[in-house]
């Protein structure tokens, strides 16, 4: 578990950055699905810090509603207690 947070979260971030970097060059973009997935499975801390350091999606109603709902959702979890029997599942 101690590997599993850090590294989605720091997913997360860099495919907002990526997404957005590739924004500016008119290049083929990273699926909103994706951002939002890496969002899901425990990265929306490190989304919402991508979005607003990037400024990328911050206009999006979906983004700014869902990344912060997530990651006050995960951050709960994980200060509860309630994450160690799901990593646990899975021998983290």
């Amino acid at each position: 578990m101690h590997m599993i947070l850090p590294a989605m979260n720091i997913l997360a971030f860099l495919l907002f950055g990526l997404d957005k970097h590739r924004a500016r060059n008119r290049r083929r973009r990273i699926p909103e699905s994706a951002l939002l997935t890496s969002a899901f499975f425990f990265g929306a801390p490190g989304a919402w810090l991508g979005m607003y350091l990037f400024r990328h999606k911050t206009k999006k109603t979906v983004f700014r509603i869902l990344i912060p709902l997530l990651a006050l959702i995960q951050t709960i979890l994980l200060f509860s207690g309630m994450l160690r029997p799901v990593f646990s599942h899975f021998g983290l």
